[in-house]
């Protein structure tokens, strides 16, 4: 399968209407993402306008997930934040400076919890609940995925 230039016209018009972050297409050696920049403020999610396209190599193949176990996890271990789009997860404002949150640590709603840095992007994530950080999931410098669990607060 060939990308042609209106195929990728019209993903990018999906993503827009449906307020999508990112479509990934895979055929054989040929692979095709498309997502759109994503900028986090106090609010939720705000999108930015240029949309980019980005084709690849071979791709490799999608590792399969378990959501179930995944569900009764969180129930034991308090409200989940999620990363709203892929990126690199970083725990602090630059390498020489402290976390934002620590477990243990007591957050407000709205206080920075970490920063993910997609396409040379700073995008502060922050705490939609009020309560204590039981444990980060993540790792300083680790890649994430749109919707993966990066702390629990309860």
């Amino acid at each position: 399968m060939k990308f042609e230039t209106e195929y990728i016209e019209k993903l990018a018009k999906i993503i827009k209407e449906q307020d999508l972050t990112e479509i990934s297409l895979e055929d054989g050696e040929q692979a095709i993402t498309i997502r759109k920049d994503v900028i986090v403020s106090a609010s939720p999610v705000v999108a930015s306008a240029p949309v980019q396209t980005v084709a690849s190599a071979p791709a490799a193949p999608a590792a399969k997930t378990e959501t179930a176990p995944a569900a009764k996890e969180e129930k034991k271990k308090g409200t989940p934040i999620t990363s709203p789009m892929v990126g690199t997860f970083y725990m602090a404002p630059s390498p020489d400076a402290e976390p934002f949150v620590t477990a243990g640590k007591t957050v407000k709603q709205g206080d920075v919890v970490c920063i993910i840095e997609a396409m040379k992007m700073m995008n502060e994530i922050k705490a939609e609940i009020a309560g204590n950080v039981v444990e980060i999931c993540v790792e300083d410098g680790q890649p994430v995925e749109f919707g993966q669990v990066l702390m629990y607060v309860e």
